[in-house]
């Protein structure tokens, strides 16, 4: 050895290559293809929607039974809030509903009634493995923009729709 210092000069040009690499390529493309990735999601959505809006209201009303009021109707609404969790990437689409329910009104005319025996909620619906499923998972006395806002630290919204919107 000759005591001379290494030339370094090409590790801050190297590091400097691979940060514009990711900024100018890498994240654009990313960004990109989970947006072709949700806009899939999306029509499949609307391809299996009438589907899982059954499947939605047989589970909910048998997890209902053992614990609460039972299910004599459920209507949904035509918007879609479409959610990510922040924490999995797990993409949502919470559709906001109106439960009859054979429970007499409270007395109390507590949060989640509407008029007699009707309860307001969202019910979820989770893209799984490139198919939409749900669990019969309702949030009840919550909109699905309050339901939203309720969770703001866990779910970020990635898409409305608005009923005749597609």
């Amino acid at each position: 050895m000759d005591g001379s210092v290494p030339e370094l000069w090409w590790i801050p040009i190297g590091v400097g290559a691979c940060v514009a690499f990711y900024f100018f390529f890498w994240r654009p493309l990313r960004l990109a293809s989970q947006e072709a990735r949700f806009a899939e999601a999306r029509r499949y959505f609307h391809i299996q929607r009438e589907h899982l809006e059954a499947r939605f209201v047989t589970l909910a009303a048998e997890k209902a039974r053992p614990h609460g009021p039972h299910w004599d109707d459920c209507e949904f609404e035509d918007d879609v809030a479409y959610v990510r969790d922040r924490s999995t990437g797990e993409l949502s689409a919470f559709v906001g509903v109106a439960v009859a329910t054979d429970e007499p009104p409270s007395s109390t005319g507590g949060m989640g009634d509407l008029i007699g025996n009707l309860r307001a909620g969202t019910a979820i619906f989770r893209f799984h493995r490139g198919h939409w499923e749900t669990d019969g998972g309702a949030i009840l006395n919550l909109s699905p923009t309050e339901a939203i806002r309720f969770y703001q630290n866990r779910l970020e919204m990635v898409g409305q729709e608005f009923a005749g919107q597609s």
